[in-house]
């Protein structure tokens, strides 16, 4: 706090809000919309403000960039919170706005900040002022706006997609801080940053505020200790951890797995990341072994949405358990590899005339679907010996399931149906 003339404090503006860009050169990061010729720099270069959503993750500049296109416009800067405000503060704001507009010919950009979190009648509520011009609308969200929100608002709005700050953009935003630091020290703030120049800036104050000197590594890592120390997004333990849990998962040992879970969770890692992960797991080291793990798997990220912290992580943590105790098989992730390089280096083939569709008289009478034996027709609902493959296509067979899990099975049903090929041509 600070005092006024007479005595009274007065609060300090956070360093985040004390070094944001007062124009467009000043703004770090976005350059794929902010640059020379690029979308946004031309729109605040027209003079003509239009209605927009800036989709992106926390401290990527969306506020920002609404603040400094109100100052383009010179237009009056409202920001509504959709997690404080309903309706009557948005009537509220369009009365000022229309006053606003009446007595000094000034336009208003209205900023919405987490838009997705107001619902659909909420949303409607900006619509006829969008249409009127009365208002240009700014909406920001951290969620995909396709399915956060509602189409008529969407489709009034220009959607442009803001990308986390790289290491190089939040370097350059530490030199702004002047906090003498050791380049340790610096590494160490970008990798906590995670992309997130208010996260970044708000390390940077509390760094300040202790008055310590020298800061390097060592002291960044012991003042922001929990989620630096635990889990470092941008550093080398992040990817150790990630790397441990997957390996002990493939490994099938169920309490180093759950460890690992429990350390990356305890250190501030986001759950549905890790579940994303398992699910992953479900698919490439167990596949058709257990068909069942990849829905357990994504039944535990689903569940985890409807519950969120701490009740959700134990379903994750029970999908961990089930996919490290699952049987194993990487014969998919083999196969689908296999298949994507063959046709990458390999030339379009034409579809065989037996298994192409034929709706309509022409295609018939030019062959299409002719000879196409029905497998149901067929004894045991499998056409022996037939091909289904481009003429001239070398003999393949990328899939070759393992004797484990429910894999075996599928291995002895394949090597029947070969059985019955191999006799059908033989014939």
């Amino acid at each position: 706090m600070t005092a006024d003339l007479f005595g009274n404090a007065e609060p300090v503006a956070p360093l985040a809000e004390g070094l944001r860009p007062k124009s467009l050169d000043e703004v770090v990061g976005q350059e794929h919309l902010l640059g020379p010729g690029k979308p946004l720099r031309l729109a605040f270069e027209s003079g003509r403000p239009h209605s927009m959503i800036l989709w992106g993750p926390p401290g990527s500049g969306k506020t920002t960039i609404a603040r400094l296109m109100a100052k383009a416009f010179n237009a009056e800067f409202v920001a509504l919170s959709a997690v404080f405000s309903g309706v009557k503060d948005i009537r509220e704001a369009v009365a000022a706005a229309q006053a606003r507009l009446e007595q000094f010919g000034r336009r208003t950009i209205l900023f919405v900040d987490e838009v997705h979190r107001f619902n659909k009648s909420q949303q409607d509520a900006f619509l006829p002022y969008v249409e009127q011009g009365l208002i240009t609308f700014v909406g920001a969200t951290t969620e995909n706006p396709s399915f956060e929100v509602n189409s008529a608002l969407l489709s009034r709005a220009t959607v442009y997609v803001l990308e986390p700050l790289s290491e190089v953009d939040l370097g350059r935003l530490l030199e702004r801080t002047d906090l003498p630091m050791a380049e340790g020290a610096k590494a160490r703030l970008i990798g906590f940053a995670d992309g997130d120049a208010r996260r970044l800036l708000n390390a940077v104050e509390i760094l300040k505020n202790t008055g310590h000197a020298p800061i390097d590594g060592a002291f960044v890592e012991q003042t922001l200790a929990r989620n630096l120390r635990r889990f470092d997004k941008g550093g080398e333990q992040f990817y150790d951890q990630i790397s441990a849990l997957h390996k002990s998962v493939r490994g099938s040992h169920a309490d180093a797995s759950l460890y690992w879970f429990v350390r990356m969770i305890d250190g501030g890692a986001d759950p549905l990341y890790i579940g994303r992960r398992v699910v992953r797991m479900a698919v490439e080291d167990i596949g058709l072994a257990d068909p069942r793990a990849l829905g357990i798997a994504l039944d535990a990220c689903q569940t985890y949405e409807r519950l969120g912290s701490p009740e959700g992580e134990l379903a994750l943590a029970q999908a961990v358990i089930y996919v490290a105790l699952a049987p194993k098989s990487n014969a998919i992730y083999e196969a689908y590899n296999s298949a994507r390089d063959f046709v990458r280096r390999d030339g379009t083939r034409p579809v065989p005339l037996h298994i192409r569709n034929a709706p309509t008289k022409l295609m018939k009478n030019l062959g299409y679907g002719k000879d196409y034996r029905y497998a149901h027709d067929e004894e045991g609902a499998y056409a022996a010996g037939e091909d289904y493959f481009p003429e001239g296509m070398p003999a393949v067979e990328w899939y070759k399931p393992t004797d484990r899990g429910m894999e075996s099975r599928i291995r002895e049903r394949m090597e029947e149906m070969r059985r019955l090929d191999d006799e059908a041509k033989n014939k």
